[in-house]
Order: structure tokens, then sequence, then C-alpha cells
């Protein structure tokens, strides 16, 4: 599960090496810790070339209050709340790292120690006038495993585009195993026993 991430000034400019407009707001975008229900940048293929644009993280729950902020890539074509958006409406959230908590409930932080962004795959849609986006997760890989059994779908720069335009590219993306991540961690609880 991917709750929390993370966006710097050298995500910011990263996004701007990908993408063939950038909206002046989004120059002064949310840096920091980005959150369910705050708005941030996404990727997408709305116009020819990728565009960068705030959107609010998470749907709304229909029946129960709360968002869903995550989309399992296993079940996402299956799922009749996502299999539209993710069908016709894909995005890609940047992001320096995200978060996952360890059994002791301490921050850990992953990241990529090729590239200076990770591209999270995500999708959208439209609710009440707005549009709002959710972060797709898989299966972990070695390298996040020991702390949860999730992570988002990372991309490859060189398949951002893929992503987003190419419905035969969809399928494999959905099933495929992420990049390694380096772990990051304040302080680990050390145990006498």
């Amino acid at each position: 599960m991917c709750g929390r991430y993370y966006v710097d000034d050298e995500t910011a400019r990263e996004i701007e090496k990908v993408v063939r407009e950038v909206d002046a707001k989004l120059r002064k975008e949310r840096m920091g810790d980005i959150y369910p229900s705050q708005t941030a940048a996404v990727l997408t293929g709305k116009i020819p070339g990728l565009k960068a644009e705030e959107m609010n993280w998470g749907f709304p729950q229909y029946q129960k209050k709360g968002l869903l902020i995550n989309a399992r890539a296993e079940t996402v074509l299956e799922r009749k709340t996502f299999r539209e958006s993710v069908l016709h409406r894909r995005c890609i959230i940047p992001a320096k790292h995200f978060y996952e908590w360890d059994s002791g409930k301490n921050k850990v932080t992953f990241l990529r120690e090729d590239e200076p962004v990770l591209y999270m795959a995500g999708f959208y849609n439209r609710f009440q006038e707005e549009e709002r986006f959710i972060i797709i997760t898989t299966q972990a890989n070695e390298s996040v495993k020991k702390i949860h059994d999730r992570m988002p779908l990372i991309l490859e720069r060189q398949e951002l585009e893929d992503w987003i335009y190419d419905d035969n590219f969809l399928e494999f993306a959905l099933h495929k195993v992420p990049v390694q991540l380096i772990k990051h961690q304040e302080y680990e609880q050390q145990s006498l026993f």
C-alpha cells in the first residue's frame, strides 16, 4: 500500500524534463509529504505529449466515509469502480520516494538509487467537478517485502508514454515486477532478545 509519498524541488525539475507543457501554478507545486486527499502533480496525456496537472489523491467511497487511494494491479481491470478509468484515464505520479511503516510503526523510506524520481502508475476520474487520482499497487519485490507486502507499480522513464497511450502496454505493465529500491530508516528498533 502506498499511503504517503514525498515530492521535492528535484522532482519538480525532473517533471519539466519529461513533459511538454507545465502549468505555471505547478512550478509552485506542493513540496514535502503528500497525503491522501491533498492536491499533487500528476502526468496525463490529455494533449499530444505528457502534461503535468494538479489533482486530488483518492476516489471518494460511495457507501462509506474515506477515500480509495490505491488499487491492486492484479484486480484493477475486474473492479467496476476502476475498470473504465484504468482503460481510458491513466496517469503517472512522480515522487522522490514513498513511505511504508514497519511492524514497530517506524517510518521507512523507499527510493531509487539510479534515478532521482519514482514514476508511480495510476489513473484518474472526475468526481463532483474535480479530477482525482489513485496509485496502482502490486506485490512487493524483494527490496520492500520485509516491510510491506504491497508497493506502488513503478514505471521506468522510457515507459511513461507507453503507460499513458499504449493499450497493449497496459497488460504488460500490470504484471511487471518493479525495480529494486533502496530502503532508508532514520533508526531501527533494536531488540535484546
